[in-house]
């Protein structure tokens, strides 16, 4: 059985370099099929950056009445902060808030002379809370709208701002469904590519596996060595393409960080750079060994 094993792995790699001219052009069409996957992949890593980059932008403020003690704001954060639904839960005193208003109006005169009037700071204290999707702010409010809270909060801006996170909330949900779709659409045509291309490659070689037939070898005998050059041909193509992609990474980098906020995708690139090689390789195997073998049952009746 070993023995078996050995011959077939040698006629396998024996195969892939003889056949030089129909390997090279077998592993550039899966380059081209892989390049449409990893294409893929890192088009769903932006959209990914670019929902989180959204949904960082959608948060609550909850106000509090005057004299509510700090204690009970803090106890209150913390309460928010062991539901699951939040993410985050930043307190603002009385005091920052103003010291935030002057700092921000700084430049009107008017404001900050009438401030400077006032006998009492005017500015409530508050907790911005940042959920962890879009839809769960509403369980979120439920929770603060709870009766032993009615006497310290005086405002949540959830319903002020509630068009505004519907509408975020639509457009992450659209962009995570065309974003599927685009993806499970783009590596059909790559799988259906690829399929063909090792079909054309194995019949090329018909004249050989008759040869094969005539002379008693057995089917999984016959089959072997094409399996054996189906994961070469998976697992070169997975290599040049990921080497191809990492110049035009660096190139668009710098655009794609600017449009799409917090992507990093040469750093996503090289701390990944082994997964999304197995990745490749794992799709690129699947193809090879699979297209390999349906041609050899369809086409040469072996």
């Amino acid at each position: 059985m070993l023995t078996v094993f050995k011959r077939i792995f040698k006629v396998g790699f024996q195969n892939f370099w003889r056949n030089g001219w129909l390997s090279t052009a077998t592993v550039s069409v899966m380059v081209l099929a892989l390049s449409v996957v990893l294409g893929v992949l890192l088009a769903l890593v932006l959209s990914q950056a670019l929902i989180l980059n959204l949904q960082d932008k959608i948060d609550v403020s909850v106000y509090f009445k005057k004299g509510t003690i700090e204690e009970d704001i803090k106890k209150i954060q913390n309460d928010l902060l062991a539901k699951s639904e939040v993410k985050s839960v930043k307190y603002t005193s009385e005091s920052d808030a103003l010291e935030k208003f002057k700092e921000k109006h700084k430049e009107n005169q008017i404001i900050i002379q009438s401030l400077s009037e006032l006998d009492e700071n005017p500015l409530e204290a508050s907790l911005d809370i940042k959920a962890t999707a879009p839809e769960k702010f509403t369980a979120i409010v439920s929770f603060l709208e709870n009766k032993k809270y009615e006497e310290m909060i005086n405002k949540v801006s959830y319903y002020e701002n509630k068009e505004v996170i519907d509408r975020l909330t639509s457009v992450t949900s659209a962009i995570r469904k065309i974003g599927i779709a685009i993806s499970l659409a783009l590596a059909i045509v790559a799988i259906l590519v690829s399929f063909n291309t090792i079909r054309i490659a194995i019949y090329t070689l018909r004249d050989e596996i008759n040869i094969m037939r005539l002379v008693g070898a057995t089917n999984w005998f016959v089959r072997g060595p094409f399996v054996v050059e189906g994961i070469l041909y998976g697992a070169v193509s997975a290599i040049v393409t990921v080497a191809i992609f990492y110049p035009i990474v660096l190139f668009v980098a710098p655009y794609t960080d600017s449009i799409f906020p917090g992507s990093d995708l040469v750093g996503y690139y090289q701390v990944n750079l082994l997964r999304l090689w197995i990745i490749l390789a794992v799709f690129g195997i699947a193809i090879g060994v699979i297209g390999g073998m349906i041609a050899m049952r369809r086409y040469l009746r072996v």
